[in-house]
Protein backbone atom coordinates (compact mmCIF):
# COMPACT_ATOMS: atom_id res chain seq x y z
CA UNK A 1 0.00 0.00 0.00
CA UNK A 2 2.73 2.20 0.49
CA UNK A 3 3.67 2.26 -3.16
CA UNK A 4 -0.08 3.05 -3.72
CA UNK A 5 0.00 6.09 -1.15
CA UNK A 6 2.73 7.65 -2.93
CA UNK A 7 1.92 7.00 -6.73
CA UNK A 8 -1.09 8.68 -5.64
CA UNK A 9 0.14 11.63 -3.90
CA UNK A 10 2.14 12.28 -7.57
CA UNK A 11 -0.79 11.64 -9.51
CA UNK A 12 -3.50 13.45 -7.55
CA UNK A 13 -1.78 16.16 -5.50
CA UNK A 14 -4.62 18.39 -4.61
CA UNK A 15 -7.97 17.61 -3.05
CA UNK A 16 -10.47 20.49 -3.11
CA UNK A 17 -12.80 21.14 -0.26
CA UNK A 18 -15.30 23.42 -2.79
CA UNK A 19 -18.77 24.14 -1.14
CA UNK A 20 -21.04 23.50 1.59
CA UNK A 21 -24.87 24.37 1.89
CA UNK A 22 -27.64 24.95 4.27
CA UNK A 23 -31.12 24.26 3.43
CA UNK A 24 -34.14 23.27 5.46
CA UNK A 25 -38.11 22.42 4.58
CA UNK A 26 -40.59 21.21 6.86
CA UNK A 27 -39.04 18.00 7.73
CA UNK A 28 -35.21 18.12 7.97
CA UNK A 29 -32.24 20.78 7.84
CA UNK A 30 -29.86 19.64 5.12
CA UNK A 31 -26.13 19.90 5.19
CA UNK A 32 -24.41 19.70 2.06
CA UNK A 33 -20.72 19.49 0.68
CA UNK A 34 -18.70 19.31 -2.29
CA UNK A 35 -15.29 17.84 -2.24
CA UNK A 36 -13.80 17.17 -5.51
CA UNK A 37 -9.76 15.13 -6.51
CA UNK A 38 -9.15 16.99 -9.43
CA UNK A 39 -8.87 14.28 -12.83
CA UNK A 40 -10.53 11.83 -10.42
CA UNK A 41 -13.84 12.88 -9.04
CA UNK A 42 -16.31 14.40 -6.98
CA UNK A 43 -18.18 13.39 -3.72
CA UNK A 44 -21.42 15.17 -2.60
CA UNK A 45 -21.82 13.83 0.59
CA UNK A 46 -24.91 14.97 2.31
CA UNK A 47 -26.35 15.25 6.46
CA UNK A 48 -29.75 15.70 7.36
CA UNK A 49 -30.87 16.54 11.14
CA UNK A 50 -34.93 15.94 11.54
CA UNK A 51 -36.87 18.49 12.76
CA UNK A 52 -39.55 16.42 14.72
CA UNK A 53 -40.57 18.83 17.13
CA UNK A 54 -37.54 20.45 18.29
CA UNK A 55 -38.05 24.50 18.50
CA UNK A 56 -35.21 24.79 16.56
CA UNK A 57 -32.92 28.52 16.52
CA UNK A 58 -32.43 30.57 13.05
CA UNK A 59 -30.26 28.80 10.29
CA UNK A 60 -29.56 31.46 8.36
CA UNK A 61 -26.88 32.83 10.86
CA UNK A 62 -22.84 33.12 10.68
CA UNK A 63 -23.00 30.74 13.82
CA UNK A 64 -24.86 27.91 12.08
CA UNK A 65 -22.73 28.92 8.66
CA UNK A 66 -18.88 28.77 10.65
CA UNK A 67 -20.14 25.13 12.22
CA UNK A 68 -21.40 23.78 8.79
CA UNK A 69 -18.22 24.74 7.35
CA UNK A 70 -16.35 23.16 10.46
CA UNK A 71 -18.63 19.92 9.69
CA UNK A 72 -16.99 19.67 6.38
CA UNK A 73 -13.57 20.03 7.49
CA UNK A 74 -14.29 16.55 9.49
CA UNK A 75 -15.77 14.96 7.08
CA UNK A 76 -13.78 15.37 4.32
CA UNK A 77 -11.48 13.37 6.30
CA UNK A 78 -13.07 10.24 4.79
CA UNK A 79 -12.20 11.13 1.05
CA UNK A 80 -9.11 12.66 1.60
CA UNK A 81 -7.72 9.25 2.59
CA UNK A 82 -8.66 8.03 -0.68
CA UNK A 83 -5.52 9.49 -2.59
CA UNK A 84 -3.83 10.99 0.57
CA UNK A 85 -3.20 14.34 -1.83
CA UNK A 86 -0.34 16.31 -0.05
CA UNK A 87 -2.42 19.60 -0.75
CA UNK A 88 -5.91 20.36 0.83
CA UNK A 89 -7.11 23.50 -0.67
CA UNK A 90 -10.37 24.50 0.63
CA UNK A 91 -11.98 27.24 -1.34
CA UNK A 92 -15.28 28.13 0.73
CA UNK A 93 -13.67 29.26 4.04
CA UNK A 94 -10.64 30.27 5.88
CA UNK A 95 -8.37 29.13 8.87
CA UNK A 96 -5.37 30.38 10.71
CA UNK A 97 -2.18 29.05 11.12
CA UNK A 98 -3.45 27.94 14.57
CA UNK A 99 -6.49 26.27 13.37
CA UNK A 100 -4.70 24.43 10.61
CA UNK A 101 -2.28 22.92 12.99
CA UNK A 102 -5.28 21.84 15.24
CA UNK A 103 -6.85 20.38 12.02
CA UNK A 104 -3.83 18.68 10.89
CA UNK A 105 -3.16 16.90 14.41
CA UNK A 106 -6.45 15.70 14.52
CA UNK A 107 -6.23 14.00 10.95
CA UNK A 108 -2.75 12.72 11.59
CA UNK A 109 -3.75 11.04 14.83
CA UNK A 110 -7.03 10.01 14.07
CA UNK A 111 -5.63 8.26 10.75
CA UNK A 112 -2.45 6.47 13.00
CA UNK A 113 -4.57 3.02 12.45
CA UNK A 114 -5.11 3.96 8.72
CA UNK A 115 -1.78 4.74 7.77
CA UNK A 116 -0.03 1.68 10.08
CA UNK A 117 -2.24 -0.98 8.81
CA UNK A 118 -1.66 0.06 5.27
CA UNK A 119 2.13 0.50 5.90
CA UNK A 120 2.20 4.16 4.98
CA UNK A 121 5.47 5.96 6.96
CA UNK A 122 4.57 9.66 7.09
CA UNK A 123 4.35 12.27 9.41
CA UNK A 124 2.72 15.17 10.94
CA UNK A 125 4.80 18.25 9.10
CA UNK A 126 4.59 15.90 5.66
CA UNK A 127 1.44 14.20 5.40
CA UNK A 128 -0.54 17.15 4.43
CA UNK A 129 -0.55 20.94 3.82
CA UNK A 130 -3.59 22.94 3.92
CA UNK A 131 -4.12 25.99 2.30
CA UNK A 132 -7.14 28.09 2.06
CA UNK A 133 -8.71 30.71 -0.39
CA UNK A 134 -12.05 31.70 1.33
CA UNK A 135 -12.94 34.30 3.57
CA UNK A 136 -13.20 34.55 7.31
CA UNK A 137 -16.39 33.99 8.71
CA UNK A 138 -16.44 36.49 11.85
CA UNK A 139 -19.39 36.83 14.63
CA UNK A 140 -19.04 37.57 17.98
CA UNK A 141 -19.55 34.57 21.12
CA UNK A 142 -23.08 33.02 21.54
CA UNK A 143 -24.10 34.71 25.04
CA UNK A 144 -27.70 32.97 25.78
CA UNK A 145 -28.09 30.54 28.59
CA UNK A 146 -28.97 27.28 27.37
CA UNK A 147 -29.21 24.60 29.97
CA UNK A 148 -29.81 20.80 30.02
CA UNK A 149 -28.07 17.52 28.31
CA UNK A 150 -27.58 16.00 24.84
CA UNK A 151 -26.61 12.18 24.74
CA UNK A 152 -25.27 10.81 21.62
CA UNK A 153 -26.40 6.94 22.25
CA UNK A 154 -24.67 4.63 20.40
CA UNK A 155 -26.57 1.13 21.33
CA UNK A 156 -23.83 -0.09 23.65
CA UNK A 157 -23.15 -0.83 26.92
CA UNK A 158 -21.69 2.73 27.41
CA UNK A 159 -24.04 4.94 26.24
CA UNK A 160 -27.05 2.93 28.33
CA UNK A 161 -24.96 3.68 31.52
CA UNK A 162 -24.89 7.82 30.65
CA UNK A 163 -28.74 7.36 29.98
CA UNK A 164 -29.39 6.10 33.27
CA UNK A 165 -26.97 7.37 35.70
CA UNK A 166 -26.72 11.40 34.50
CA UNK A 167 -29.62 12.95 36.00
CA UNK A 168 -31.39 13.67 32.88
CA UNK A 169 -35.15 15.16 32.30
CA UNK A 170 -36.94 12.85 29.87
CA UNK A 171 -39.05 15.52 28.68
CA UNK A 172 -36.25 17.87 28.43
CA UNK A 173 -33.34 16.55 27.47
CA UNK A 174 -32.52 14.75 24.09
CA UNK A 175 -30.97 11.70 22.80
CA UNK A 176 -28.81 12.09 19.65
CA UNK A 177 -28.56 9.43 17.06
CA UNK A 178 -26.34 9.28 14.05
CA UNK A 179 -27.48 6.75 11.92
CA UNK A 180 -30.59 5.06 13.96
CA UNK A 181 -31.14 1.96 13.72
CA UNK A 182 -33.72 0.14 15.72
CA UNK A 183 -31.26 -0.97 18.80
CA UNK A 184 -30.41 2.67 19.59
CA UNK A 185 -33.74 4.20 18.87
CA UNK A 186 -35.06 0.60 21.41
CA UNK A 187 -32.07 1.98 24.24
CA UNK A 188 -33.33 5.44 24.27
CA UNK A 189 -36.79 4.40 24.54
CA UNK A 190 -36.20 1.88 27.03
CA UNK A 191 -33.99 4.89 28.95
CA UNK A 192 -37.41 6.81 28.63
CA UNK A 193 -36.97 9.06 25.86
CA UNK A 194 -39.91 9.09 23.75
CA UNK A 195 -39.83 9.66 19.77
CA UNK A 196 -39.86 13.73 20.29
CA UNK A 197 -36.74 13.96 22.21
CA UNK A 198 -34.71 12.11 20.34
CA UNK A 199 -32.87 13.92 17.65
CA UNK A 200 -32.04 11.69 14.35
CA UNK A 201 -28.96 12.45 11.95
CA UNK A 202 -28.66 10.29 8.39
CA UNK A 203 -25.44 11.22 7.26
CA UNK A 204 -24.82 9.09 3.35
CA UNK A 205 -21.62 8.80 1.99
CA UNK A 206 -21.59 9.25 -1.55
CA UNK A 207 -21.72 6.33 -3.81
CA UNK A 208 -18.52 7.73 -5.73
CA UNK A 209 -16.10 6.75 -2.27
CA UNK A 210 -17.42 3.49 -2.41
CA UNK A 211 -16.31 2.84 -6.20
CA UNK A 212 -13.24 4.23 -5.18
CA UNK A 213 -13.41 1.33 -2.47
CA UNK A 214 -13.72 -1.17 -4.44
CA UNK A 215 -11.49 -0.65 -6.93
CA UNK A 216 -8.65 -0.69 -4.85
CA UNK A 217 -8.12 3.38 -3.48
CA UNK A 218 -6.46 3.13 0.31
CA UNK A 219 -9.50 3.23 2.53
CA UNK A 220 -9.56 2.38 6.79
CA UNK A 221 -10.88 3.63 10.12
CA UNK A 222 -11.65 7.58 10.23
CA UNK A 223 -11.92 9.89 13.67
CA UNK A 224 -15.84 9.11 13.84
CA UNK A 225 -16.04 10.29 17.02
CA UNK A 226 -14.57 13.85 15.92
CA UNK A 227 -17.64 14.08 13.14
CA UNK A 228 -19.91 13.20 16.80
CA UNK A 229 -18.52 16.43 18.42
CA UNK A 230 -18.85 19.06 15.45
CA UNK A 231 -22.44 17.61 14.86
CA UNK A 232 -23.62 17.30 18.17
CA UNK A 233 -22.11 21.12 18.96
CA UNK A 234 -23.93 22.14 16.19
CA UNK A 235 -27.43 20.77 17.13
CA UNK A 236 -27.08 21.63 20.98
CA UNK A 237 -26.72 25.40 19.84
CA UNK A 238 -29.92 24.42 17.82
CA UNK A 239 -32.14 23.06 20.56
CA UNK A 240 -30.44 25.29 23.35
CA UNK A 241 -28.95 22.46 25.25
CA UNK A 242 -25.54 23.65 27.41
CA UNK A 243 -23.84 19.71 28.28
CA UNK A 244 -23.02 17.36 25.14
CA UNK A 245 -22.46 14.17 27.60
CA UNK A 246 -20.34 11.35 25.88
CA UNK A 247 -19.58 8.00 26.69
CA UNK A 248 -15.66 7.53 26.60
CA UNK A 249 -14.36 6.17 29.30
CA UNK A 250 -10.77 6.32 30.61
CA UNK A 251 -9.86 3.33 28.65
CA UNK A 252 -10.03 5.06 25.41
CA UNK A 253 -6.29 6.61 26.02
CA UNK A 254 -5.03 3.47 25.21
CA UNK A 255 -2.59 2.34 21.92
CA UNK A 256 -3.58 -0.20 19.98
CA UNK A 257 0.32 -0.55 19.13
CA UNK A 258 2.86 -1.73 21.57
CA UNK A 259 5.59 1.02 21.81
CA UNK A 260 3.65 3.44 19.55
CA UNK A 261 1.07 6.35 19.35
CA UNK A 262 -1.50 4.96 17.44
CA UNK A 263 -5.31 4.37 19.00
CA UNK A 264 -8.06 3.44 17.06
CA UNK A 265 -9.90 5.43 19.66
CA UNK A 266 -8.31 8.38 19.19
CA UNK A 267 -11.29 10.99 18.92
CA UNK A 268 -12.44 9.05 21.99
CA UNK A 269 -9.69 9.88 24.12
CA UNK A 270 -9.22 12.70 26.93
CA UNK A 271 -6.63 14.19 24.73
CA UNK A 272 -9.20 15.02 22.08
CA UNK A 273 -11.91 16.08 24.09
CA UNK A 274 -9.68 18.48 25.91
CA UNK A 275 -8.23 19.76 22.27
CA UNK A 276 -11.75 19.83 21.23
CA UNK A 277 -13.24 21.46 24.55
CA UNK A 278 -10.10 24.36 23.71
CA UNK A 279 -10.88 24.72 19.66
CA UNK A 280 -14.89 25.15 20.33
CA UNK A 281 -14.53 27.70 23.00
CA UNK A 282 -12.01 29.74 20.86
CA UNK A 283 -13.15 29.50 17.06
CA UNK A 284 -16.82 28.17 17.88
CA UNK A 285 -18.20 30.84 20.71
CA UNK A 286 -21.25 29.71 21.84
CA UNK A 287 -22.19 28.15 25.60
CA UNK A 288 -21.69 24.18 24.81
CA UNK A 289 -19.80 22.20 27.39
CA UNK A 290 -18.77 18.82 25.16
CA UNK A 291 -17.29 16.29 27.76
CA UNK A 292 -17.53 12.71 28.43
CA UNK A 293 -19.23 11.58 31.66
CA UNK A 294 -17.89 8.55 32.02
CA UNK A 295 -14.00 9.41 31.58
CA UNK A 296 -13.16 8.90 35.49
CA UNK A 297 -14.31 5.12 34.45
CA UNK A 298 -12.55 2.17 33.40
CA UNK A 299 -14.52 -0.34 31.17
CA UNK A 300 -15.19 -2.94 33.73
CA UNK A 301 -17.03 -0.16 36.88
CA UNK A 302 -19.30 0.60 33.32
CA UNK A 303 -19.35 -2.98 32.98
CA UNK A 304 -20.52 -3.43 36.09
CA UNK A 305 -22.56 -0.90 36.31
CA UNK A 306 -24.47 -1.99 33.20
CA UNK A 307 -24.53 -5.71 34.52
CA UNK A 308 -27.52 -3.91 36.86
CA UNK A 309 -29.37 -2.83 34.44
CA UNK A 310 -31.35 -6.29 32.84
CA UNK A 311 -33.60 -4.06 30.75
CA UNK A 312 -30.99 -3.45 28.10
CA UNK A 313 -29.49 -6.60 28.12
CA UNK A 314 -31.50 -8.26 25.40
CA UNK A 315 -31.15 -5.16 23.33
CA UNK A 316 -27.85 -3.47 23.00
CA UNK A 317 -25.60 -4.22 20.93
CA UNK A 318 -21.45 -3.11 20.48
CA UNK A 319 -20.53 -5.76 17.66
CA UNK A 320 -19.22 -3.54 14.53
CA UNK A 321 -19.43 -6.77 11.54
CA UNK A 322 -23.50 -7.44 12.87
CA UNK A 323 -24.19 -3.69 12.68
CA UNK A 324 -23.37 -4.28 8.81
CA UNK A 325 -26.68 -6.73 8.95
CA UNK A 326 -30.52 -5.45 8.31
CA UNK A 327 -30.91 -6.37 12.34
CA UNK A 328 -28.16 -5.90 14.41
CA UNK A 329 -26.60 -9.08 15.63
CA UNK A 330 -23.86 -9.96 17.90
CA UNK A 331 -21.74 -11.90 15.06
CA UNK A 332 -19.52 -14.25 17.69
CA UNK A 333 -16.30 -14.27 15.94
CA UNK A 334 -15.00 -10.19 16.12
CA UNK A 335 -12.99 -8.81 18.93
CA UNK A 336 -15.75 -6.21 19.79
CA UNK A 337 -17.58 -9.27 20.52
CA UNK A 338 -14.86 -11.17 23.04
CA UNK A 339 -14.51 -8.34 24.53
CA UNK A 340 -17.89 -7.89 25.54
CA UNK A 341 -18.15 -10.55 26.50
CA UNK A 342 -14.90 -10.55 28.64
CA UNK A 343 -15.64 -7.24 30.91
CA UNK A 344 -19.46 -8.61 31.89
CA UNK A 345 -17.93 -12.28 32.35
CA UNK A 346 -17.39 -11.20 36.02
CA UNK A 347 -20.87 -10.25 36.50
CA UNK A 348 -23.02 -12.19 34.17
CA UNK A 349 -21.51 -15.32 33.41
CA UNK A 350 -22.91 -17.75 32.61
CA UNK A 351 -26.48 -18.65 32.21
CA UNK A 352 -27.40 -14.45 31.56
CA UNK A 353 -24.38 -13.78 29.53
CA UNK A 354 -25.46 -16.84 26.67
CA UNK A 355 -28.69 -15.53 26.46
CA UNK A 356 -26.94 -12.50 25.48
CA UNK A 357 -24.50 -13.43 23.13
CA UNK A 358 -26.50 -16.75 21.92
CA UNK A 359 -23.31 -18.56 22.77
CA UNK A 360 -20.70 -19.25 25.14
CA UNK A 361 -17.66 -17.23 23.71
CA UNK A 362 -15.01 -18.49 26.30
CA UNK A 363 -15.54 -22.03 24.00
CA UNK A 364 -14.37 -20.90 20.97
CA UNK A 365 -11.05 -22.25 20.29
CA UNK A 366 -11.31 -20.61 17.04
CA UNK A 367 -10.67 -16.63 18.85
CA UNK A 368 -7.43 -18.01 20.91
CA UNK A 369 -4.97 -15.24 18.65
CA UNK A 370 -8.22 -12.67 19.54
CA UNK A 371 -8.10 -14.18 22.53
CA UNK A 372 -4.39 -13.22 23.10
CA UNK A 373 -4.29 -9.84 20.99
CA UNK A 374 -6.90 -8.73 24.07
CA UNK A 375 -4.94 -9.82 27.12
CA UNK A 376 -1.68 -8.39 25.66
CA UNK A 377 0.09 -11.05 24.44
CA UNK A 378 0.57 -10.15 20.61
CA UNK A 379 1.98 -6.99 19.48
CA UNK A 380 -0.88 -5.43 19.07
CA UNK A 381 -4.43 -4.94 20.57
CA UNK A 382 -7.21 -5.61 18.43
CA UNK A 383 -7.55 -2.08 16.28
CA UNK A 384 -11.53 -1.52 17.84
CA UNK A 385 -13.39 -0.19 21.05
CA UNK A 386 -12.29 -3.02 23.55
CA UNK A 387 -10.64 -2.12 27.23
CA UNK A 388 -7.55 -2.07 28.13
CA UNK A 389 -4.88 -5.22 28.80
CA UNK A 390 -5.43 -4.48 32.75
CA UNK A 391 -8.89 -4.53 32.94
CA UNK A 392 -9.15 -7.87 30.29
CA UNK A 393 -6.75 -9.98 32.16
CA UNK A 394 -8.58 -8.39 35.56
CA UNK A 395 -12.01 -9.73 34.09
CA UNK A 396 -10.85 -13.05 33.24
CA UNK A 397 -9.34 -13.62 36.66
CA UNK A 398 -12.07 -12.59 38.31
CA UNK A 399 -14.45 -14.93 36.55
CA UNK A 400 -11.88 -17.79 36.21
CA UNK A 401 -12.08 -17.18 40.28
CA UNK A 402 -16.16 -17.27 40.05
CA UNK A 403 -16.02 -20.37 38.64
CA UNK A 404 -13.63 -21.99 40.61
CA UNK A 405 -15.58 -20.97 43.74
CA UNK A 406 -18.53 -22.96 42.40
CA UNK A 407 -16.60 -26.12 41.98
CA UNK A 408 -17.10 -25.74 38.23
CA UNK A 409 -15.50 -26.34 35.11
CA UNK A 410 -13.67 -23.77 33.05
CA UNK A 411 -14.60 -23.16 29.54
CA UNK A 412 -11.86 -23.54 27.13
CA UNK A 413 -10.22 -20.00 26.95
CA UNK A 414 -10.30 -19.36 30.88
CA UNK A 415 -8.45 -22.74 31.00
CA UNK A 416 -5.94 -21.83 28.43
CA UNK A 417 -5.68 -18.66 30.13
CA UNK A 418 -5.02 -20.29 33.61
CA UNK A 419 -2.39 -22.68 32.53
CA UNK A 420 -0.38 -20.48 30.77
CA UNK A 421 -0.46 -17.18 32.42
CA UNK A 422 -1.96 -17.93 35.89
CA UNK A 423 -4.42 -15.08 37.51
CA UNK A 424 -3.34 -11.53 37.81
CA UNK A 425 -3.06 -10.27 41.55
CA UNK A 426 -6.74 -9.14 42.48
CA UNK A 427 -5.60 -7.65 46.04
CA UNK A 428 -6.86 -3.94 44.49
CA UNK A 429 -10.36 -4.28 42.97
CA UNK A 430 -9.51 -1.46 39.69
CA UNK A 431 -13.65 -0.96 40.30
CA UNK A 432 -13.06 1.59 42.68
CA UNK A 433 -10.84 3.55 41.00
CA UNK A 434 -11.94 6.88 39.38
CA UNK A 435 -9.41 9.10 37.43
CA UNK A 436 -9.75 12.82 38.14
CA UNK A 437 -8.52 13.50 34.81
CA UNK A 438 -11.73 14.54 33.64
CA UNK A 439 -14.01 17.26 32.71
CA UNK A 440 -16.58 16.81 34.82
CA UNK A 441 -18.05 19.73 37.36
CA UNK A 442 -19.15 19.06 40.93
CA UNK A 443 -22.62 18.04 40.95
CA UNK A 444 -21.43 15.41 37.83
CA UNK A 445 -18.94 14.09 39.80
CA UNK A 446 -20.96 13.67 42.73
CA UNK A 447 -23.39 11.36 40.82
CA UNK A 448 -20.66 9.29 38.98
CA UNK A 449 -19.07 8.76 42.02
CA UNK A 450 -22.05 7.97 44.33
CA UNK A 451 -22.63 5.37 41.56
CA UNK A 452 -19.10 3.57 42.01
CA UNK A 453 -18.32 3.72 45.96
CA UNK A 454 -21.88 3.54 47.22
CA UNK A 455 -24.05 1.62 44.60
CA UNK A 456 -21.97 -0.50 43.05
Amino acid sequence: MLEKFEQYRKTYKEFWYNSYSIAEDDGAIYLKYEFEIPGLTKFNPEIKILKKEFKLKNINTKYVQNMVFHIGLIELISYWKCTCSPLVIIKCGHLNEEQKNWMKKLYFDGLGELFYRNNINTNMSDFMNIQTLGENIEYEGISDESEGYIVPVGGGKDSNVTLEVLNLDKEKDYCLIVNPKTVTLKCAEIAGFKNKNIIEIYRTIDQNLLNLNNKGYINGHTPFSSMVAFVSYLVSYLVSKKYIALSNENSANESNVLGKNINHQYSKSFEFECDFEKYADKYLKAPVKYFSFLRPLNELQIAKIFSKYQKYHSVFKSCNVGSKSKEWKWCQNCAKCLFAYIILSPYLYKEKLVNIFGIDMFEKENLLDTFLELIGKKNTKPFDCVGTFEEVNFAISKTIQNIENKNEELPYLLKYYKENFGLVDMTEDITKRYNNDNNLNAEQNKLLRKEIFEKC
